[in-house]
């Protein structure tokens, strides 16, 4: 009696190998598949655009214009990075204190090891993500505000020279100050902290240092490099030397001001990577 013999079937493997693109995919996911993810980019563009029109319906900025400005129509098209940055700041902190609370973290920190590359991870998709819907916004208020400032003979093409690196240079600051957010909210692991952080930056620096160089001379010469003023400066024109705006302080050039809001940028992420790997999730 012969006993069959069974033919071993080919083992088959799966490749499960951890790599970047696949954390940046995660990553994407969690970001995206969140419902207020979608209503806080939406309102970045609704109130961009909405604001702009609504200045160039009523002509604040034009009185007395008689000639296209350049500036004065950048300074129309970027004013909804006011608030933007505002929604842009705690939609970072959010990003990660949301996975703290809800514990999700462990998960994610179990499934790599390594930690540094979910915080990079992170730092990319909400860079990209941010900083397109922030493009998205300055060219359409530029585009809603173009009909009614050409018919009161103000308006400038995007072939104007600095126009169109302005407006991208706001949509970048919306990025960064995104991930500026997410380094603060990674280190505090506090959405209420990370939130009061970020705003503190953005918002209590800039009105406390006018105060300040009343009171000692260096507060002028700091202002230009605090976050927020240094983003004011990517979105304005170039020109030969720094000057005074409506803020009634001196600006960077948009390149050097780009340059300092990235480094603050740098030092929020190193403090929150720092944290990361040191503390238990």
């Amino acid at each position: 009696m012969t006993a069959a013999t069974l033919t071993p079937s080919p083992t088959v493997r799966s490749d499960a190998r951890l790599t970047f693109p696949r954390i940046l995919r995660s990553e994407w996911i969690k970001l995206t598949s969140l419902r207020s993810t979608l209503w806080s980019l939406g309102l970045i563009v609704a109130l961009g655009v909405g604001l702009s029109f609504l200045v160039a319906s009523l002509g604040f900025g034009m009185e007395g214009a008689s000639a296209p400005d350049p500036g004065a129509v950048v300074t129309t098209a970027t004013i909804g990075v006011s608030f933007g940055q505002l929604i842009a700041a705690v939609l970072g902190v959010l990003m990660v204190t949301g996975e703290y609370s809800t514990g999700m973290i462990r998960s994610t920190l179990a499934a790599v090891p390594a930690r540094l590359p979910v915080l990079a991870a992170k730092s990319l998709v909400l860079f990209l993500l941010v900083s397109a819907v922030g493009a998205i916004t300055m060219f359409g208020s530029w585009a809603a505000t173009y009909p009614v400032l050409d018919a009161q003979g103000l308006a400038v093409g995007l072939a104007e020279p600095g126009l169109a690196p302005a407006l991208a240079g706001a949509a970048v600051y919306l990025g960064l100050t995104a991930v500026f957010a997410l380094g603060l909210g990674t280190l505090l692991r506090s959405s209420a902290g990370g939130i009061a952080a970020s705003l503190g930056v953005i918002l209590v620096i800039p009105t406390v240092l006018p105060l300040l160089s009343l009171a000692v001379d260096w507060a002028d010469e700091v202002a230009p490099y605090i976050f927020s003023n240094a983003g004011v400066a990517m979105a304005r024109l170039p020109s030969t030397e720094s000057v005074e705006e409506s803020i009634g302080q001196t600006l960077l050039e948009p390149g050097l001001g780009g340059l300092v809001v990235l480094a603050w940028t740098l030092v929020s992420l190193t403090l929150g990577a720092i944290a990361l790997r040191r503390r238990d999730a």
